[in-house]
């Protein structure tokens, strides 16, 4: 029988069963049955129950996150929809991203920008150039300043955060992860070809840089390349993620048996960190 039961779905995800169950009951999956009548969870079900489970992370009530998720589907069409885009929570709002679109799930009013809270202003401040330099000297940072300051700067959600890279790149052209980091701000924009080649870049530096090539492999998703994405995310075998994706790619080519055995590593990863 294809499907994960309600235990294996509980050991992968890492709720109670009853909270998966709790889950079923509300309708916002509907997993087949078995021969027993049994639930059997398909791929899909997993992401969702997932993203629920993230939600309750962020000290959500059980209520809240399930009319979130419910309204969210609705305004999506379907399950699938639901399991295509991220949910998070960002303060007390519940955000949606959808490509290069973020929307507040509860409202459905636009977001063009974050308010971070007051620590992070600070940090934002930092952006303006004539600050940095009364605040940080940045003629006596190294590399690995700027790019603790650009990692400082990406909390605060300042676009200042790929000068900081640049500048550590500048100062110290085999710095991967600078080339990483600022390859991912680029590919959060929407311009994968130019964060291909800073990952490519980051690679050439580091053969085996994980983020790198779990990052690379996010490219060609995105490219619907899945043969090359899955490449990639198997040479990334210590990022929890790529083994995720993974089982996603082979539920869609029909490899039940890789797929759970992704979910089994990825959750392994995860029980670790």
């Amino acid at each position: 029988m294809s499907g994960y039961t309600t235990s294996e779905v509980s050991e992968l995800i890492g709720l109670k069963p009853t909270q998966v169950r709790h889950f079923v009951r509300r309708s916002l999956i509907a997993p087949a049955r078995g021969e027993r009548g049994e639930y059997r969870f398909g791929f899909q079900d997993v992401v969702l129950l997932r993203t629920a489970k993230g939600l309750l992370e962020s000290k959500m009530s059980a209520r809240r996150a399930m009319r979130v998720l419910l309204k969210v589907r609705s305004d999506l069409g379907d399950a699938k929809g639901l399991a295509s885009v991220r949910i998070f929570a960002e303060g007390s709002n519940v955000l949606v991203r959808e490509d290069n679109r973020v929307w507040e799930a509860e409202t459905g009013q636009t977001q063009f920008d974050f308010e971070a809270q007051e620590p992070a202003r600070q940090v934002a401040r930092l952006g303006d150039r004539e600050d940095l330099v009364v605040v940080r000297e940045p003629d006596t940072m190294d590399s690995d300043d700027w790019y603790n300051l650009g990692l400082d700067l990406e909390d605060a959600r300042s676009p200042r955060a790929r000068d900081a890279y640049l500048k550590a790149i500048e100062l110290n052209p085999r710095n991967a992860d600078a080339f990483v980091n600022l390859g991912r701000l680029m590919q959060l924009d929407g311009d994968l070809k130019r964060a291909k080649r800073h990952y490519e870049r980051a690679l050439d530096l580091v053969p085996n840089h994980q983020l790198a090539l779990y990052n690379l492999g996010t490219v060609f998703d995105e490219l619907n390349e899945l043969e090359s994405a899955a490449d990639f995310y198997q040479r990334a075998p210590s990022v929890p993620d790529a083994h995720f994706n993974l089982a996603r790619i082979s539920e869609l080519l029909g490899d039940e048996l890789s797929a759970r055995r992704h979910m089994r590593q990825y959750r392994q990863l995860v029980d670790v960190d």
